[in-house]
């Protein structure tokens, strides 16, 4: 295990062949096309129509949802009474975004409303009850959460004992007891009847808007002015783009392409985005970063001003101070996964899940971290911070293994947790650390143990580089967004004569060469694998995604490759 990925040769898990029932009623479309609908679940051409279209779910309702009604008839008594409402949100692009989204909805609706980030090192992830005493204390009427709260049992006990109406809104894994609040929305309650799970923080916070704005007549703002907000948020919590989040994320997308807002126009100069080019891997590599350093480095609240600024000069300087955070953000982690790895490694060399922790780490990387270890290892892993009394960490997963439900095994030892099944954030007693970290071990090897522990990448269809073309690739954008839950066409092309490789990159670590199957090489990318330049084969065999590349005004076809090995034909 000590190996690092370049070693870790990946399962190649090949699609079966579309059955050639579901291949007839896919008949109006291509080949590849057809292939790739099937490998997703739909084998009729209604399915089909609904996918590509990316049509929003017939049944959208949001009074579905367990406490809507509660929720919205105390919004809006407090809008009636003038009450001050305060949208407590998290530090996050899905919590700033599902703040920004409400903060916004409620001001047209004539509320007076006004946003509570939590500080990271201050307040620490989800309710806390000092800040619910000083929101009391303004003379704060309501507090609605966005993507936060559903672990917060004692928090909302202590609102209710102060006499303050909490609503809260979470997406995340519900714990054994719900909060004592006056309504508690989130999809995965057992009781909950709202027929897709799967929606952000965000997400929810647009489905309060919806029950909300759908009341009015004339309707105040449409959703079409936020969900920009949406996509951005949803795309970057890594949730499932898939059902309604599909639907919304490729609209959003559109309304994010348009660059309404000032931020956003600023976000997307910032990060090298061309105009009308975003899309979901945009988001995922390019904005969601940016967004979250300010919270994790600082306060989240530049990225909340960002989103609502209205003046370019200051949405200039604030996407520039989220750059230059950017940055320093991504020279931390590099230097705390290196300290992560040696702590880790130092357990063992087979441990099934790697656990790190110092007095040094920054709290607001440590996911981060434990993200490189996991893509590295893969294996579940868990990096933290070492305070004074308390140790706070993030937890990231594999497939396989659900990190949140092995905290949840070890509630005992921890002061507060909740997440995920990919990610979990926790705190824990210092003098508890050492338990936690054996006890994690321990239960990742049990569940683990008939695993087999190499990352698997999934191919749609093997397509030879003589077989691609630009008609393909424009094909593909039927398949946006991609991501989680709805991952980008994959395939393999095999016997590939490898010409020009050459490392590329300010480290050197990538690997830029053109692929051929013996008619006209195909340019091709492959990031982290300069590796091969030492031992390159005559013939390889490649899995890739097939991307368009623009300079200087030409289109050209360029292959992502994800996984390389020598080929086997």
């Amino acid at each position: 295990m000590t190996q690092p990925n370049k070693q870790l040769h990946k399962r190649w898990l090949v699609a079966p062949p579309i059955t050639p029932e579901a291949s007839a009623a896919l008949s109006a479309y291509e080949t590849v096309t057809r292939q790739l609908l099937f490998n997703r679940g739909i084998a009729t051409a209604t399915d089909a129509e609904a996918y590509l279209g990316a049509k929003p779910p017939a049944n959208d309702d949001p009074m579905q949802m367990a406490d809507m009604g509660a929720a919205v008839e105390r919004i809006e008594r407090a809008i009636g009474a003038g009450e001050l409402i305060r949208v407590y949100g998290d530090y996050d692009t899905d919590g700033v975004t599902a703040t920004a989204l409400l903060v916004q909805v409620l001001t047209a609706l004539n509320a007076n409303a006004r946003p509570h980030i939590p500080n990271r090192f201050d307040e620490g992830y989800g309710l806390n009850t000092e800040a619910l005493d000083k929101l009391k204390a303004e003379g704060v009427g309501l507090v609605v959460t966005v993507d936060c709260g559903i672990r917060s049992v004692d928090e909302a006990a202590h609102a209710k004992r102060i006499g303050l109406d909490l609503i809260i809104s979470d997406h995340h894994h519900v714990g054994d007891e719900l909060p004592p609040a006056l309504a508690v929305i989130n999809p995965k309650r057992a009781d909950d009847n709202y027929p897709d799970k799967g929606l952000a923080g965000v997400g929810l916070a647009y489905k309060i808007a919806q029950a909300l704005v759908r009341r009015r007549k004339p309707q105040p703002i449409n959703g079409g002015e936020v969900l920009d907000l949406v996509a951005l948020g949803t795309v970057a919590d890594l949730a499932p783009l898939s059902g309604e989040n599909r639907f919304l994320v490729r609209y959003g997308l559109g309304v994010l392409n348009k660059a309404r807002r000032e931020g956003i126009k600023s976000l997307l100069v910032s990060a090298g985005v061309k105009p009308g080019a975003a899309d979901a891997g945009t988001i995922g590599f390019g904005l969601g970063p940016r967004l979250n350093a300010a919270g994790r480095l600082e306060s989240a609240e530049a990225a909340y001003d960002l989103l609502m600024a209205t003046d370019v000069f200051t949405a200039n300087d604030l996407a520039g101070k989220l750059n230059a955070q950017n940055r320093e953000r991504q020279d931390l982690t590099r230097q705390i996964t290196a300290q992560a790895r040696e702590i880790a490694l130092a357990q063992g060399d087979d441990a099934p899940f790697l656990f790190a922790a110092h007095e040094s780490f920054n709290v607001g990387v440590v996911g981060l971290a434990a993200a490189r270890l996991v893509e590295e290892f893969y294996r579940p892993a868990a990096v933290a911070c070492i305070g004074e009394h308390e140790t706070k960490g993030s937890a990231r997963s594999i497939r396989e293994f659900h990190v949140t439900e092995a905290l949840d095994a070890c509630a005992e030892l921890l002061t507060r947790h909740g997440g995920h099944a990919a990610a979990a954030g926790f705190t824990v007693a210092n003098e508890n650390v050492g338990e936690l970290a054996n006890r994690l071990r321990a239960y990742a090897g049990e569940k683990l143990a008939s695993v087999d522990l190499r990352p698997a990448v999934r191919v749609d269809v093997n397509v030879q580089p003589g077989e691609l073309s630009l008609e393909l690739a424009r094909a593909l954008k039927q398949f946006e967004p991609c991501g989680y839950g709805n991952p980008s066409p994959v395939f393999s092309a095999l016997g590939l004569e490898p010409k020009y490789p050459k490392a590329i990159g300010g480290d050197g670590t990538h690997l830029k060469m053109y692929l051929s199957d013996g008619g006209k090489p195909v340019e091709a990318i492959a990031f982290r694998q300069a590796h091969w330049l030492t031992e390159m084969p005559r013939r390889v065999d490649v899995v890739y995604s097939l991307e368009l590349n623009q300079w200087q005004g030409e289109v050209r076809l360029q292959m992502n490759v994800k996984d390389m090995r020598r080929s086997i034909v």
